[in-house]
C-alpha cells in the first residue's frame, strides 16, 4: 500500500489474454475463482453484485471492458462491517501478453486506511491465485475462505 490508499497485485499466469480475460466477463467463469453467487452486466455502465465467500457482498458498476487487455469497476461492500460503501473504490486490471502467457496487474485504488489495503491486497492476492489456477486449466479447489 502506499499513501494514497493504493492496492497493487501482480501474476504470471499460464494462459493467454485472452482466456483470462473472459474470466472477468462470464458470470460461471468469474464464480470459479471468486465468489459463490453474483448478478453481473458486463457492460460499461453495467452493475454487478456478488456473494463472495458467503459472509461478503461486493457492489460496483463496469466503468470500462477494452477486451482483452483492461477491465475497470468500482468496487465496495453492502451489508458490512469494512468502511468501503459500494462503488466508492476502482480496480482496474490490465492484461499483457508475455512468453509464458498474461502478466495480469491489479490496481485497487481509493482504499480509505491503511487496514483497508491491508484487508484488499490479501483477499486480491488470494483470489487472483485461484484466478491463476482456473485460466491455466486447473481446478482451484472449493474457497478455503468460504
Amino acid at each position: 500500500m502506499n499513501a494514497t490508499g493504493t492496492v497493487t497485485v501482480e501474476r504470471r499466469i499460464a494462459a493467454r489474454p485472452e482466456t483470462v480475460f473472459s474470466f472477468f466477463t462470464d458470470r460461471d467463469k468469474w464464480l470459479s475463482w471468486m465468489g459463490k453467487d453474483g448478478e453481473f452486466g458486463f457492460e460499461p455502465g453495467g452493475t454487478y453484485r456478488t456473494n463472495v465467500n458467503g459472509d461478503h457482498v461486493a457492489e460496483g458498476r463496469f466503468v470500462e471492458i477494452d477486451p482483452p487487455k483492461r477491465i475497470v469497476f468500482t468496487w465496495g461492500w453492502a451489508e458490512d462491517s469494512m468502511p468501503v460503501p459500494p462503488g466508492s473504490t476502482t480496480v482496474e486490471i490490465t492484461l499483457e501478453p508475455v512468453a509464458d502467457g498474461t502478466l495480469l496487474r491489479l490496481v485497487h485504488r481509493g482504499l480509505p486506511s491503511p487496514e483497508a489495503c491491508a484487508a484488499h491486497e490479501e483477499g486480491w492476492a488470494h483470489y487472483v491465485d485461484r484466478l491463476a489456477t482456473v485460466a491455466a486449466g486447473g481446478d482451484p479447489g472449493p474457497d478455503s475462505w468460504m
